[in-house]
């Protein structure tokens, strides 16, 4: 006789809603104790190597209103271009740089904000460099499932116009959602979700 295995059904699915910023910036959310400091607000030191920015920018609803309950974690490599991963076999990543970092956006005017260093290219899975980036991940009420993009850096035109994964979208009118912009040392990243500029993302 055949047993029922008794398969698991598929939990409904939740918003974000309020309880992201409760359990992953709670000192944002005016909860003291659990952290000294939030995770991922500090992604660098003064013994940090490589050319220090600032990113900025809103993440934008399809009536073109900056959302100011979102909340954005980014990967990156350090400036040699070597994460600060166990799973890097390609040599040792700057010690003094998290590789990582957590902001919530302003509770008034939607921004956000990452103090990091300008990432190294690394290889695609085939070995082709690809330019410099940083991935993205956003999650807001109303948002079922986190968000994957990337920034590119819009003074790379050379290895952006090589890299494998921008290659490899087919609209190309729209490869410009992924590009910031440089003003000093600052580069700004607005985040469409919905619209005429919408952002490309990932399924990852």
């Amino acid at each position: 006789m055949v047993q029922s295995l008794g398969y698991l059904k598929e939990s409904a699915s939740q918003t974000a809603g309020p309880y992201v910023h409760i359990g992953l910036t709670p000192n944002f959310a005016e909860i003291p104790g659990v952290y000294p400091v939030d995770l991922g607000t500090t992604m660098v030191n003064e013994k940090t190597r490589g050319e220090r920015i600032t990113i900025t920018g809103h993440v934008i609803d399809g009536s073109g209103t900056p959302l100011r309950d979102a909340l954005i974690e980014i990967w990156q490599a350090d400036a040699s271009g070597l994460y600060n991963s166990p799973s890097e076999t390609r040599g040792s990543a700057d010690p003094h740089f998290t590789g990582w970092g957590r902001c919530p956006c302003d509770l008034s005017t939607g921004e956000y904000l990452f103090e990091t260093i300008k990432p190294g290219r690394v290889p695609f899975n085939d070995g082709r460099l690809m330019a410099p980036h940083i991935s993205f991940w956003i999650v807001a009420r109303g948002i079922n499932l986190g968000l994957n993009t990337r920034l590119y850096f819009g003074d790379e035109e050379a290895a952006n116009a090589e890299d494998p994964i921008l290659a490899r979208i087919e609209h190309k009118v729209r490869v410009p959602t992924l590009i910031a912009q440089r003003d000093g040392s600052t580069y700004h990243f607005d985040i469409h979700l919905q619209g005429e500029k919408e952002t490309v993302f990932f399924d990852i």
